[in-house]
């Protein structure tokens, strides 16, 4: 097995520590963050990031990118507090990935790209039309990480839609139904498959699966 210590990482060039660090974590969620400014322009753009915190009350988080330049989706949050997170289907891989180019502030990811803005009843802020699950959230802190001067933001899940094929009967939702990807590193889309689900583990008994369907 290669062996890198941390002294060779900090040698790298660029592009090769990127693609390394960011790869050698796992898998990753592969979600797409729409907000809108307060004179109504939207804005989407991809993140990797999004975490479940907890389910009482339900939170999620995220790790906003260093401030130092200008960020339309942190822009928006802290303008308006709310935004809708939109996981990302095969269908929609190459227009996500399209949201990270360097565009400048104001421009519309909506409008570079052929991703859809879709509103539901009472909600400002556009969800990405045909992602099969769908939150609306509202921002409720943020914590400064000064080791690499980025944000890690706080948000409460307001309102949750999802395709509702993808709903078992006791409220897990199996997204590979839906196609969802997942990054691998920066720029690897991947397809997961559920291979199996196990009940609740307790001490001294064996794991046991859910019986197939």
């Amino acid at each position: 097995m290669k062996n890198i210590s941390r002294d060779a990482i900090a040698q790298m060039g660029k592009i090769e520590r990127l693609n390394l660090i960011n790869s050698c974590t796992g898998y990753k969620s592969a979600n797409l963050l729409a907000s809108k400014s307060v004179d109504g322009k939207s804005n989407v753009a991809i993140f990797s990031s999004v975490t479940h915190l907890g389910s009482n009350p339900a939170l999620i988080g995220f790790i906003m990118r260093p401030t130092t330049v200008p960020r339309d989706t942190y822009k928006n949050i802290k303008e308006t507090g709310y935004f809708t997170v939109n996981h990302i289907t095969v269908d929609m891989i190459a227009d996500a990935h399209h949201t990270s180019a360097n565009y400048e502030l104001g421009i519309s990811e909506f409008d570079k790209t052929n991703l859809e803005e879709e509103y539901k009843k009472g909600i400002e802020i556009p969800f990405v039309k045909g992602s099969p699950v769908q939150l609306y959230c509202k921002y409720v802190n943020e914590y400064y990480i000064k080791e690499n001067d980025t944000i890690h933001l706080i948000a409460s899940i307001e309102n949750l839609f999802f395709e509702e094929e993808l709903e078992h009967k006791d409220g897990w939702l199996q997204i590979d139904r839906g196609n969802v990807v997942a990054i691998n590193g920066l720029d690897g889309y991947c397809l997961p498959k559920l291979v199996d689900r196990f009940q609740y583990a307790r001490k001294e008994i064996p794991s046991t699966s859910f019986p197939k369907k």
